[in-house]
Order: structure tokens, then C-alpha cells, then sequence
């Protein structure tokens, strides 16, 4: 979802640009004119390599204030968009920082005639650079760690209708979506659980609806969650048009269908404002169904059905979408 480059630690960020400055070249004139100029030369690219970078992290991290509010849940809660925002801005004071002490230095060069205080004014130029950098490593550190927790986030559209699918451990989520997917569902890293979530397209009247499992948000009670899992469900709650809720009756999933019941209603309390479907998994090995809505995502039985009431319960947004 967001590309963004290694961030560097303030020494690996100094060591990279002191080791390219020492390595430019001017033209050979009278000896006070070439150790001037190589000396600006060398400031130059130093002070450059570190304002550059830095301010290349800046413009590849998101603009916090403009995301929409799934992204922004996540990087609040991974992150801290507050404490994102100061790093950023550290790094962007730094640059602009490093860049007025090297025109500094760089002019009190250019009017030197002493070859032993050009050395010395290229050492102080250098010292005071570094120390700039210096004091924004703890800065620096949480945009590696940040930019890290950003590449675990799963891609996800939040303009698109988003079909979110819950119930309890191995009722058969990411199954389903694989069946009803026009699209292979991507597998992806989710930043919340140990697992991994699930994300297909499903292809319906002209209109591409997005369909989420995210195993470890919706398989137990809300007083088992941890503070992470719950926001997490706050997060997902700004995507989600529809909620399909499967249960699996056989009790093959391990969990008595009275527990699947109490989740079913714990979801309908959270997810108030979306709408609902409520299915069977399962079917083939069903004896009689208690719903309506009874499907195999194994064998495909009543998968066509369950995409007439998936359209159906959208039909008002793919009437507007379009």
C-alpha cells in the first residue's frame, strides 16, 4: 500500500554521506582555489545526501491529515499519527537545518585564503551537521519502525464496498471468500493478529465489491479481546457496507452453535450500522438448516444464491455507484 524506502539511523545516514563526499572531484587550479573548491565540493554533497534523504522519507510517508479513516485508525493505532506527524516534521526541520549550516560554512569557505582554516571550517561544517542528525535519531528510529508497520498493512480500497466476513474459528471465512471471488484472494500480513487476512473482489452488476476475512477480530467475545484487537474492529468498522455472518451448525469447527449465536449477536451490536446476512456453512453435510441461506463453500452449493442476496442487499449502492 505504501512505498517507502529504508530509513536510516543518524550514524548509517552520516556515514553514507561523509563517505560519498569524500570522494568528489574539482578541476585542478592554484592550490588555494582547489582546496577551496574541494572543500565546498565536499560540503556540498555531504549536507545534499542528508537533507535529500530526509526529506525523501517525509514525501514518501502519507500525508496523516488527508487519509481516509480506515488508514488513519491503523496508523493511530500502530503508530500514533501524532507521534508520526512529529517525527516527520523533525525530519523535514533537520533538512532544512543541515542545508542552512553547509551555505554557511560554504560561503565563509569562499572567502578564506588559509588552507588550514578551510580544513578546520570543513570540520566544524561537518561536526555541526552531524550533531543535526544526531538529535533526530529517536526520530528517525520510529519512521523505520513506522515504515515497517506499514508494509504488514493489508491493501485494501477504501472508496470500494466492502463485504466484511465473520464468525467463529474454522466455520470456513476464508473459504468462502476464495469461492466467491472473481478474483485469487490475496493473502496478506494483518497487523493485528498473528494471522493473516484474506481480501477478494467480487464482480456483480457492473460494480467490484471488496471482500474481507480477518481471522482473530471476530471469533470470540469482546471481553477476550486485547485493547489492539478492539480498535482494530473500530478500524474495520468505517469500511464495512455488509456483514456476512457464517455458522456452521455440524459443530466441525469445534465451537457449540450457542456460542456461534452469542458472537452473531455481539457482531450485530458492533456492527449496528451495516447491514447483515447471516448463512450456514457446511451444507453438504447438513441435515436440516435453521436459515434461510445454506452453502457449501467446499462442493458451491447455494454459493449462487448467497451472490443474489449479496446483491440485493447492495442493489441501493450499485444503483448510486454507478
Amino acid at each position: 500500500m505504501f512505498k517507502i524506502p529504508t530509513v536510516l539511523r543518524a550514524d548509517e545516514l552520516i556515514d553514507k554521506a561523509f563517505k560519498k563526499s569524500s570522494r568528489v572531484n574539482v578541476p585542478r587550479r592554484s592550490k588555494i582555489d582547489f582546496v577551496r573548491q574541494k572543500n565546498i565540493a565536499k560540503i556540498t554533497s555531504a549536507s545534499e545526501i542528508m537533507s535529500l534523504t530526509l526529506r525523501k522519507y517525509v514525501r514518501a510517508f502519507p500525508d496523516v491529515d488527508n487519509l481516509p479513516p480506515f488508514y488513519l485508525e491503523m496508523i493511530d493505532l500502530l503508530i500514533g499519527a501524532d507521534r508520526l506527524k512529529k517525527s516527520l516534521g523533525a525530519a523535514d526541520w533537520c533538512a532544512s537545518q543541515v542545508m542552512r549550516v553547509s551555505r554557511s560554512y560554504r560561503l565563509k569557505i569562499g572567502k578564506s585564503r588559509n588552507i588550514s582554516e578551510i580544513d578546520a571550517m570543513r570540520g566544524e561544517c561537518y561536526g555541526r551537521t552531524s550533531s543535526l542528525v544526531k538529535q533526530i535519531d529517536k526520530e528517525l528510529k520510529l519512521l523505520g519502525d513506522a515504515r515497517n508497520e506499514l508494509k504488514r498493512m493489508p491493501t485494501i480500497a477504501p472508496d470500494m464496498r466492502t463485504i466484511v466476513v465473520a464468525g467463529a474459528p474454522n466455520v470456513g471465512k476464508s473459504q468462502l471468500v476464495a469461492a466467491i471471488s472473481t478474483a485469487k484472494p490475496k493473502i496478506a500480513s494483518y497487523p493485528f493478529t498473528t494471522q493473516e487476512i484474506t481480501v477478494g473482489v467480487l464482480a456483480m452488476n457492473r460494480r467490484k465489491f471488496q471482500i474481507i476475512d480477518t481471522p482473530g477480530l471476530f471469533d470470540r467475545p469482546l471481553e477476550k479481546r486485547n485493547e489492539i484487537e478492539r480498535r482494530a474492529i473500530l478500524a474495520l468498522r468505517h469500511l464495512s457496507d455488509l456483514m456476512i455472518f457464517i455458522l456452521d451448525p455440524t459443530g466441525t469447527c469445534g465451537y457449540p452453535i450457542g456460542y456461534q449465536l452469542s458472537l452473531l449477536e455481539e457482531i450485530k451490536r458492533q456492527f449496528s450500522h451495516a447491514r447483515m446476512i447471516v448463512i450456514e456453512n457446511k451444507a453438504d453435510l447438513l441435515r436440516e438448516k435453521r436459515y434461510e441461506l445454506a452453502v457449501s463453500a467446499l462442493t458451491g452449493a447455494g454459493l449462487e444464491e448467497l451472490k443474489k442476496a449479496i446483491e440485493t442487499e447492495l442493489s441501493d449502492f450499485v444503483q448510486q455507484d454507478i
